[in-house]
């Protein structure tokens, strides 16, 4: 009896794993973003024994040169994807440098329990040890299968398995640069099927309040970095430029200096949402008599970059500063 394959659509964005180097031997200084999908998927013929794929060229750039119009396209074509009865998962290439602003960002827009993976490479397709191949062929595994349905979007690189919310780049150039830190992975892929050992608990994909229907744009959030001897400087560059909300990431537990408390007291008083996260990169955010006292938003620990996302969610529904505030303890 011949067994019917899942079917997944694999949507290429570009990145390391459409890349081409001059030499096999070169792994930093190539192009990314040159090769189509049609022959990343050609130079890995085991695809076709794990799934019937569909593929189409959204867009072919370094992550990088990303835009919110890109994210919005991708965000809508995997729904209407994901909405009909013949597609089982979506696999989305993309670089790995901005990789988990995309995973987070789709985990809390897509409206769909089916899996969600993106893959990349770190090392370009023309490498003498590429690791593009594999991480595909992997990717499609995860996504046709039932055990990741419900988990929310996926990353899978290296054989393993991160959720978008926790997962963040951690090495330039190391094959393993995507971690949970402190939390873990949530699972492995070993000989092609996928072990799952934890799950994320905060809301996502069916769960989420948010969509991308109708949107056209995003509110300007930045982020601002607290350091020794820091000042108004780039908050008031912020506010001039029309931002909407800051997420500020000082040292430790949102430790503000004198000079950026000051700035960002007086940016929320002009309506500007202030985010307090930590460029320590670990541990939780938590409210704070300060937050209470000047309006600030605890960021829990969510880094800075998708902190951001969050916020520009948000400030598309509301600008209560109490409801903003529910957003970041439960996503």
């Amino acid at each position: 009896m011949k067994i019917s394959l899942p079917n997944i659509s694999i949507l290429a964005t570009g990145g390391t794993i459409a890349g081409r180097a001059p030499s096999n031997v070169q792994m930093t200084g190539y192009e990314s973003g040159v090769i189509g999908i049609e022959s990343l998927i050609e130079a890995v013929p085991e695809i076709q024994q794990e799934a019937n794929v569909r593929c189409e060229q959204i867009t072919n750039v370094r992550s990088p040169s990303l835009t919110f119009a890109i994210w919005l396209q991708m965000a809508n074509r995997i729904n209407q994807l994901l909405a009909a009865n013949d597609i089982d998962g979506v696999v989305i290439t993309h670089g790995t440098s901005t990789m988990e602003e995309t995973a987070y960002f789709l985990n809390v827009v897509i409206k769909s329990d089916k899996p969600v993976v993106l893959v990349g490479a770190m090392r370009p397709a023309t490498a003498m040890s590429a690791d593009g191949p594999l991480n595909l062929l992997n990717a499609v595994r995860l996504a046709a299968s039932k055990d990741a349905k419900g988990k929310g979007v996926l990353i899978a690189l290296n054989d393993e398995i991160n959720g978008a919310r926790d997962a963040t780049k951690t090495n330039t150039v190391s094959i393993e640069t995507f971690k949970a830190p402190e939390l873990g992975y949530l699972g492995y892929i070993q000989n092609g099927r996928p072990y799952f050992y934890r799950t994320s608990t905060r809301r996502h994909t069916v769960t989420s309040e948010f969509s991308v229907e109708g949107l056209t744009q995003l509110p300007r959030v930045d982020i601002i970095l607290g350091y020794v001897n820091d000042d108004a400087v780039h908050v008031e560059a912020a506010a001039s430029a029309g931002a909407q909300g800051i997420v500020v990431a000082p040292p430790g537990h949102a430790s503000l200096s004198n000079a950026l408390r000051a700035a960002l007291i007086a940016a929320q008083k002009k309506g500007i949402v202030i985010v307090k996260t930590s460029r320590t990169g670990n541990g939780m955010v938590t409210r704070v008599a300060e937050d209470d006292q000047y309006g600030f938003v605890a960021g829990d620990n969510l880094n800075a970059q998708k902190a951001r996302i969050l916020l520009m969610l948000a400030l598309t529904k509301t600008s209560d500063l109490a409801t903003i505030q529910r957003i970041f303890n439960e996503y």
